[in-house]
């Protein structure tokens, strides 16, 4: 996450079973390069000891406000003005209540308050049980904090510490990486609409069988976390994979490239990008069997027609709102040779100002991959690197393709 490299955040724990989280998100901080300082409240301390985030934070906790370390005694000056962020997690209905109110009689909400808010912004991840979360008073306390210019990310659903299940839970240390480094992330896509396609396509042969392809949708995965970090409302129309959906990325799952051209038909009249990036089949068989085709012992093979599925990228660029500009087409072509003559006739055959080449065989299942991007100017190429930070590239080169559009 290079949006965190070099970032200096204070990460406030308020009192919570969810403080045994900090631990891993602070570990998870410093792996991206971020310098951690931890504030502590007194209930805090109930729940994880000062020496353990001292430990995986390298810096010594602060907890009260007449800490004498600070040559001028003034922790909550000092702390909040080196910090890039403050971040509030876990955040529980108290000290939301605090915010809302002023109340700066102990260090973190002190923090909070004197910090310089033009320039340092505030970050809440609360935590607590189902009914206290849904409580009015506590849903007003989170519409005003918000509205005095705290981002507050959410929380999760499932079973709480205290046996219930429902709304209130902190969300996972890697969804709060997700949301800081979308936060910290140049919005160049705000106000943009992207549809994404990512994966393989399923063509059944009969009801256990069909024809895919090595496809694992990581790269259209990445591509729509990009996106979405970017600022655009992202929809990801997802092939048979087992990836998590993107924090913030609405995802509509299919299985044929019959049943993925009729979504993105569907929703390619609201986008103004639509960047193709599924590994979709060619071909499906023309008559799927309704029962599964058994062997007899006699040693013939079944005989399978094929015929070809629509091409689902030259369809939409077709389209009068691809023609007129109002959506902005990008394809994606896995070679396994001669990839840049055969992506740079692709490019022309599909009708699209950008094209996406890789070797295939090279990168499904992989975590990195080498990318090519050809327009109608030539073509330059990503060295090879995670499919995050090339998927962040790409999204930043779309950009400046599509801002003359706003």
């Amino acid at each position: 996450m290079t949006e965190l490299a070099g970032k200096h955040i204070v990460l406030g724990l308020s009192g919570g079973v969810a403080c045994y989280k900090a631990a891993e998100l602070t570990r998870l901080l410093i792996k991206a390069g971020a310098t951690v300082q931890v504030v502590m409240t007194e209930a805090a301390g109930q729940f994880i000891t000062p020496v353990t985030m001292q430990a995986l934070s390298g810096r010594a906790v602060y907890g009260s406000q007449w800490d004498a370390r600070e040559p001028n005694n003034m922790p909550h000056i000092n702390l909040s003005r080196e910090a890039d962020a403050i971040l509030v997690a876990p955040c529980s209905a108290d000290f939301i209540a605090r915010l809302v109110q002023g109340r700066a009689d102990e260090l973190l909400s002190l923090l909070c308050l004197a910090r310089p808010a033009g320039r340092v912004p505030l970050l809440l991840a609360p935590a607590m049980n189902r009914e206290m979360w849904a409580h009015p008073a506590t849903q007003r306390n989170l519409a005003q904090v918000a509205a005095d210019g705290a981002t507050v990310l959410g929380v999760g659903t499932g079973d709480q510490a205290c046996g219930e299940t429902g709304d209130g839970r902190m969300l996972e240390p890697p969804e709060i990486m997700d949301e800081l480094s979308a936060f910290f992330t140049p919005k160049r896509l705000a106000g943009q609409r992207v549809l994404v396609t990512a994966g393989p396509t399923f063509e059944a042969i009969d009801p256990v069988r069909g024809i895919t392809n090595l496809s694992s949708g990581k790269m259209g995965f990445a591509i729509a976390r990009a996106a979405r970090e970017a600022g655009a409302e992202v929809t990801l129309v997802s092939g048979p994979v087992h990836l998590p959906t993107p924090r913030g990325v609405r995802r509509i799952p299919v299985q044929s490239a019959q049943e993925m051209l009729q979504a993105v038909a569907s929703q390619a009249q609201g986008a103004s990008i639509f960047i193709a990036t599924a590994a979709v089949a060619d071909w499906r068989p023309a008559q799927p069997s309704g029962q599964k085709i058994k062997k007899d012992g006699s040693g013939a093979v079944p005989t399978l027609a094929f015929v070809e599925n629509e091409d689902i990228l030259a369809t939409v660029a077709k389209s009068e709102r691809a023609r007129s500009g109002a959506l902005f087409c990008v394809g994606f072509a896995a070679e396994s040779e001669n990839l840049l003559e055969h992506a740079s006739a692709k490019r022309l055959r599909k009708g699209v100002p950008l094209l996406v080449g890789n070797i295939g065989p090279a990168t499904f299942g992989q975590d990195d991959n080498t990318l090519v991007l050809i327009d109608e100017q030539g073509h330059r190429t990503l060295p090879r690197a995670s499919k995050q930070a090339l998927a962040r590239e790409l999204v930043a080169d779309i950009a400046s393709r599509v801002a003359p559009l706003r």
